[in-house]
């Protein structure tokens, strides 16, 4: 699961000011996660929405000094968000800035298995993160974290493919199965011939709780 806090809604013209990753194995388990602030180089942007500010980024690393352990942790594995293609369009720009081209990485959408899932049967307030979260009773979380979007993302996918493995394996079932195939096949650039490749401090939230963090974890998985 990947979530990402911007300092705008364009990927070519803002910047990612955090970013959080949640590994999950091909049982669904929790393997582990990672989360920083970024700094972006600039303006933090809408605090009202990501509740961050200039001085909370004292510290924070740049995203290139994230980027080596980014690919290492995405390397293999399903790229799973909640409107994924807004997180992907972010790391690829964030990716492109170091002079690495972001892979044609196999990917799940949660707000796309959402629709499917209440389909006739309209969530309130539409399919949000938040929405959907409410309507399947997952507990709350600080929204607009990019930790706790994507822990919640994760809940929702758990949800979603037990679901339809429940009933046989449906078409969610199958998608998996085929993007982790897809995925074992990925190339990725080596990340030690990154630009200052060795890795940053992390900093995280201080209003997240922490969870078990991932030095190194195998591939294949979400």
């Amino acid at each position: 699961m990947v979530d990402v806090e911007a300092t705008g809604s364009s990927s070519r013209r803002h910047r990612v000011v955090e970013v959080a990753v949640v590994l999950l194995d091909r049982e669904l388990g929790a393997e582990g996660e990672f989360s920083t602030l970024v700094d972006p180089q600039g303006p933090v942007g809408p605090t009202h929405i990501h509740g961050i500010e200039a001085a909370h980024l004292g510290g924070a690393p740049r995203f290139a000094g994230i980027a080596a352990r980014l690919m290492g942790l995405l390397r293999g594995r399903v790229l799973v968000g909640h409107n994924v293609g807004c997180d992907r369009a972010f790391l690829a720009a964030e990716f492109a800035r170091v002079g690495v081209r972001l892979p044609a990485v196999p990917e799940l959408c949660t707000m796309r298995m959402a629709a499917e899932h209440f389909a006739g049967a309209p969530v309130p307030y539409g399919l949000s993160l938040h929405a959907c979260a409410r309507a399947l009773g997952v507990p709350g979380w600080p929204p607009h974290t990019a930790l706790g979007d994507a822990r919640t993302t994760a809940a929702l996918f758990g949800h979603f493919v037990s679901e339809t493995a429940t009933v046989g394996g449906g078409p969610e079932s199958a998608a998996v199965a085929e993007r982790l195939s897809q995925a074992a096949g990925v190339r990725w650039p080596d990340a030690g011939a990154l630009p200052g490749s060795a890795d940053a401090l992390w900093k995280r939230r201080s209003n997240v709780s922490a969870g078990q963090s991932v030095p190194n974890v195998r591939c294949g998985g979400a």
